[in-house]
């Protein structure tokens, strides 16, 4: 299993402390999370196997502006089913299509393309991947990138989608940091074929443990996903409550206000300390080179001080800021960026001696 953001229990273990000492920065979630009332959550819905609710999907459908979406558990469903369906059934393309994965990208893309055995897959840099896509039959590609927050043009995405199809082939588009930036989404125009978005709802809304996501597609392919799938592939619960927060237009005016500032300051605050990044309202990406080679020292030293950021250390090195859940939390980065630097000062001023 590839190693992902959150996993605090794993930090403790190495690192020591209790939850409470930590600053968790590691998954490029909303801090300030939907707030969920005890009245929404319901005594029978724990006990009764859960149904599709049709207005949870009428207000997915709204705020997705799709008419065509399954609700799964969580985009991360989806990312691992669709290589099978994709290999199997009416949906099946040749053996040794050629998948194209964006680089650096959300690693369980070309993690699950690649276990299937199915397919000839290859990572194309972000920048590469418009003279990739004539050589491609399934192309995919995060938009917004996860880490790096590069953006591709809606418009550019319909052409490569419309080759696609045109070959029998897919553009899978993973949307999960999309909620910042809606202009961006193609997911209204998956009623063509060839196109396949997958949208997160725990990001923006901040509700990982939900574990809800959406796949917007042509009818027959959400059919295919549906069945691999299986039945009872969202609890009642995660439907009740995303239903008010995707019906919520206030909270999201505000969230969108609240962490556009945050998003700022994160930024502002690791340029104070000489750190060049980039991403989105959400998380903040520095590579391997803005850190001068140095992306694991500096996470340990973070971690040391109980801050626990994500390091990637496969195609894409670098470290990932997510925003930090209070002003408690804020300080503490602060500090410890602070002594970061004085840190490296330091260790240079030694090599120059010796």
């Amino acid at each position: 299993m590839l190693d992902h953001g959150g996993n605090l229990k794993q930090a403790m273990a190495y690192f020591g402390g209790n939850r409470d000492e930590w600053h968790d920065l590691s998954a490029g979630l909303n801090p300030n999370f939907y707030p969920v009332s005890e009245h929404i959550v319901r005594a029978e819905d724990w006990h009764r196997l859960p149904e599709m609710n049709e207005e949870f999907l009428n207000a997915a459908r709204e705020y997705y502006q799709c008419e065509n979406l399954l609700a799964v558990a969580g985009s991360q469903a989806a990312i691992q089913a669709l290589p099978r369906i994709l290999s199997s059934g009416i949906l099946s393309l040749q053996p040794q299509s050629r998948v194209v994965v964006s680089s650096p990208s959300y690693a369980e893309h070309l993690h699950q393309w690649t276990r299937s055995g199915y397919f000839e897959v290859c990572e194309v840099p972000y920048l590469g991947l418009a003279n990739a896509v004539s050589k491609a039959d399934i192309m995919v590609v995060c938009n917004p990138n996860n880490p790096t927050g590069e953006l591709i043009q809606p418009e550019l995405l319909l052409e490569w989608a419309e080759y696609l199809a045109c070959r029998g082939g897919f553009l899978i588009v993973d949307e999960a940091f999309a909620d910042l930036q809606p202009h961006y989404s193609v997911a209204s125009y998956t009623e063509h074929a060839g196109l396949i978005v997958l949208r997160s709802f725990g990001k923006f809304f901040g509700l990982a443990g939900a574990r809800l996501g959406f796949v917007a597609a042509q009818n027959h392919v959400l059919n295919r996903l549906a069945a691999h799938l299986g039945p009872w592939a969202v609890g009642e619960v995660a439907q009740n409550i995303a239903r008010l927060a995707l019906q919520d237009q206030l909270w999201q005016k505000s969230a969108r206000q609240t962490l556009s500032l945050q998003g700022l300051r994160l930024r502002q605050l690791l340029s104070t300390q000489g750190i060049q990044s980039a991403g989105t309202d959400l998380f903040q990406w520095c590579s391997e080179q803005s850190l001068q080679g140095r992306s694991q020292e500096l996470w340990q030293f973070l971690a040391e001080r109980r801050i626990w950021t994500r390091l990637f250390r496969q195609s894409a090195k670098g470290l990932r800021f997510g925003l930090p859940a209070n002003e408690l939390a804020w300080q503490a980065l602060h500090s410890a960026l602070q002594s970061w630097g004085q840190h490296a000062s330091s260790n240079f001023s030694t090599r120059l001696r010796s």
